[in-house]
């Protein structure tokens, strides 16, 4: 065994050095500055607490078969009007199910309203229109953390109460190379010209900067601002369960400023760019359980804004649960960040698995002096990771523009108990700065095998381990 704190009376305080303290691969560590402050027990009790008011929302047993209404399963003929009619006259009846039954239904965008449960059956699929224009007039929506008037995501519902989508049929969002995803890739022979998208992009989070209202920020077309799969706005009572998502444009669920949210056994598998799982942001009271993530970014990226507009908005994602998923590919597992400006607290994981080689890293934390925002009280237990191709665990306030800002980053109560990796480069990479340091990082119970290299430690105060095991050796301190 290796006792951390003998070793670390070597290190000069604020030094930039950083050391091997294993003859095996295990732990580089540069010494931050200040007091430590270790971590207190991780408060576990609150998950009943928090389960207790997140409740499904329950509907009426009324259905309405979108057929009556229209729709013709050839998955040509548009049915956006069937079940757009469909959808009124289950609202006006005072809720029910919109019932998608067998077959291939061709439909442009979707919106919910109030006490109604899009009901897609097994065998059923929802084929979206890749066509921009299906998604006109534009709504209020967020672009990766920041409030725009733009395209209407694929379904989408706003300021409304008990919405769901559920069944086991399939929502395909139609996306690939020839259409959405063209938007974000860079053009030439050589790639070397910006992407479509990038102009739109720089366009909005300029405006955002400068504080100009949302009425001012209108996007739509002639500008390139891929839409969300399903964005349930500033809505209560939320429901998204059992349904398989592919192909699609960018975020494919993506709860906003909403409360008590249930994603429950959904399978996602899409590759495309910025096809993060799920990304509940400013939210209150989530559960993510049963769901099933092979993605091409973040399986689940937690959220609260971007920049100026997280914090002008200043609402933090908080209450999330998180348990029993299975993640495969994409960038980060179990993700915070990076639009996390409004912050985020009270988040609890347990009981997912994580095993991909090409999954970069199982729990991770991005932020920036840019972004800022207080993160604490991240809680993760039982956690299974076969193997990923970075680090296991990441906390990186290096992400993109680094310390270029003038906005803090806090991260505080980062605690991981009983977690299992086979294969990683690394077991951690955690880094804070010299001027914010990252508070009260404890691992215990945890054991990292086959690390190839040594783990990155810097900027870190309050940080323990016991009974932590990384190439079979015992690190505690």
């Amino acid at each position: 065994m290796i006792d951390r704190r003998d070793f670390l009376k070597n290190f000069v305080a604020g030094g930039a050095a950083a050391f091997v303290f294993c003859r095996l691969p295990t732990f580089e560590v540069a010494a931050a500055p200040g007091q430590a402050v270790w971590a207190e027990d991780d408060n576990w009790a609150q998950v009943p607490e928090i389960l207790k008011r997140i409740k499904a929302p329950v509907f009426p047993k009324r259905d309405f078969d979108i057929r009556r209404f229209g729709a013709v399963a050839d998955g040509k003929t548009d049915c956006t009007d069937a079940i757009r009619k469909a959808v009124a006259e289950c609202h006006k009846a005072r809720g029910g199910r919109v019932i998608v039954p067998a077959g291939t239904f061709h439909t442009g965008a979707i919106h919910l309203i109030s006490n109604v449960n899009l009901y897609v059956a097994e065998g059923a699929t929802l084929k979206f229109s890749t066509n921009p224009a299906r998604y006109l007039p534009v709504v209020f929506t967020r672009y990766e953390g920041t409030e725009v008037m733009s395209y209407s995501p694929l379904i989408y519902a706003f300021e409304q109460e008990n919405v769901a989508v559920s069944g086991r049929g399939t929502l395909d969002g139609g996306a690939s190379d020839e259409n959405w995803w063209a938007w974000s890739r860079r053009r030439g022979s050589s790639a070397s010209t910006p992407s479509l998208s990038s102009n739109s992009i720089r366009q909005l989070r300029e405006l955002a900067e400068r504080g100009a209202p949302v009425s001012e920020r209108v996007f739509g077309a002639g500008h390139y601002l891929r839409p969300q799969f399903i964005q349930p706005y500033r809505c209560k009572n939320v429901l998204i369960e059992g349904v398989k998502i592919i192909n699609s444009p960018m975020w494919e669920i993506h709860p906003v400023l909403s409360t008590n949210v249930t994603v429950r056994g959904v399978t996602i598998s899409t590759h495309g760019p910025n096809n993060d799982g799920c990304d509940p942001e400013s939210c209150r009271d989530v559960l993510i359980e049963d769901c099933y993530f092979d993605t091409g970014d973040d399986c689940i990226a937690v959220k609260s804004g971007r920049n100026a507009d997280g914090r002008r908005l200043n609402v933090p994602a908080e209450n999330i649960i998180i348990r029993n998923c299975t993640m495969k590919d994409g960038h980060g597992g179990i993700t915070i960040g990076s639009e996390i400006s409004g912050g985020v607290r009270n988040l609890f994981a347990e009981h997912c698995r994580l095993d991909s080689p090409h999954l970069d890293t199982a729990l991770r934390i991005k932020n920036n002096a840019m972004r800022g925002g207080l993160l604490e009280n991240l809680y993760f237990r039982n956690i299974e990771v076969g193997q990923v191709a970075r680090a296991v665990i990441t906390i990186d306030f290096n992400y993109e523009e680094g310390e270029k800002g003038q906005f803090t980053p806090v991260v505080r109560n980062f605690v991981v108990k009983d977690l299992k990796s086979g294969k990683s480069r690394r077991a951690l990479d955690v880094q804070g700065f010299k001027r914010a340091p990252i508070y009260n990082l404890r691992l215990e119970n945890c054991t990292f095998a086959d690390a190839a290299e040594s783990s990155i430690v810097r900027n870190v105060e309050g940080l323990t381990f016991r009974k932590v095991y990384v190439n079979g050796n015992l690190v505690e301190g």
